[in-house]
């Protein structure tokens, strides 16, 4: 691990411009924001262990993962995959006896159902509920 360390912080500082500022290597720039994104991992440590200020190696992290996000790669890290997974309507001629369902339970304890509502208006009632807000991004 320690030679991994070493080699990388060697290949990282590529040469300097003039007014004192790094230039980074982008292969070993990548690296280490990969390392960044493993779980666990404190992005100070890392960065004083590799000679980088933290706040740089964040910088470059959140960039990094704005880009996944929008598209920019093809490769998707596993840290910037969503934890959502994303919900299709029922097909109607499916089953034209079975309408579908949908139950869920509140961090509150309030439990909601919806049943006998045909695909199209149960589509609308998730695409209504999946533009709200979510209770944990609303400050207070």
């Amino acid at each position: 691990m320690t030679e991994q360390i070493t080699e990388l912080k060697q290949r990282l500082v590529v040469s300097r411009k003039r007014d004192g500022r790094c230039c980074y290597d982008p292969q070993a720039k990548r690296e280490l924001i990969e390392a960044g994104l493993q779980p666990g991992v404190s992005v100070a440590k890392l960065a004083l262990a590799h000679g980088i200020n933290a706040n740089l190696l964040r910088t470059w992290m959140t960039k990094h993962q704005r880009q996944l996000l929008a598209g920019d790669s093809p490769q998707r890290s596993a840290a910037a995959r969503s934890p959502f997974i994303p919900v299709a309507p029922v097909s109607a001629c499916r089953s034209p006896i079975m309408l579908p369902e949908l139950a869920a339970r509140l961090p509150n304890g309030v439990r909601l159902e919806w049943s006998a509502l045909p695909p199209e208006q149960l589509a609308q009632v998730l695409r209504l509920l999946s533009s709200l807000p979510c209770s944990d991004s609303i400050p207070g």
